[in-house]
């Protein structure tokens, strides 16, 4: 039998987490960005970074999730249990705006705003229900955290992506803005839902 959950992420998941962005980008972004970006990436640099996350996250609403597939072995064979996905957030910072918005928008619109960073499941993994268990894990806590809004920045042409979120209840709420990868401007809109009704999870 096969039990998929979601769990904060611990020190020891690290490896796997960058093992998982590293492999994510490399597959789902190899038409959005150059391939010798995406093979430059820095393993040991990414590792670093979400061992920081982890350990001294910026508050306590700064959180790393982690989704499981835990498979259950027949007879007397221990069962197995493999990170297949995170997702990482907190409250809106700079990086939720867009070009033509300043701190003021974190003043008031964005004031009590939960902004995404990452949500990828492992694309061997996909379309068994990991994704949606990190959105649902991640909006309860959220909610919990009084959050009444989520933002969250998709490249334009990541059509999985803009289909998982507008499934979830996402929309684009208008802003727009394009990352300098390596002088190749790439397109990003960005995303919004309400916390105040239920979003709908994909499957």
């Amino acid at each position: 039998m096969t039990l998929g959950f979601v769990r904060p992420a611990r020190l020891d998941d690290v490896v796997e987490i960058a093992r998982i962005q590293l492999t994510t980008w490399r597959v789902a972004y190899r038409r959005l960005l150059p391939k010798h970006v995406l093979d430059r990436l820095d393993e040991d640099w990414i590792t670093r970074r979400w061992r920081e996350a982890i350990a001294e996250p910026p508050s306590p609403a700064h959180r790393v999730l982690v989704a499981v597939e835990q498979v259950d072995s027949p007879g007397s064979q221990p069962e197995s249990a493999y990170v297949v996905g995170f997702a990482a957030s907190g409250p809106a910072d700079d990086t939720a705006l867009a070009p033509d918005e300043d701190h003021t928008a974190l003043d008031k619109a964005f004031a009590s705003a939960a902004a995404v960073t990452d949500v990828l499941v492992e694309p061997r993994w996909g379309r068994r229900g990991h994704g949606s268990r990190l959105l649902a894990a991640s909006v309860d806590l959220w909610r919990s955290d009084g959050f009444t809004t989520a933002l969250a920045w998709t490249f334009t042409d990541d059509n999985v992506t803009r289909r998982f979120l507008e499934s979830s209840g996402w929309a684009p709420d208008g802003a727009g803005r394009s990352l300098d990868v390596d002088d190749l401007l790439v397109p990003q809109i960005r995303w919004h839902v309400s916390l105040e009704q239920d979003p709908v999870t994909a499957a």
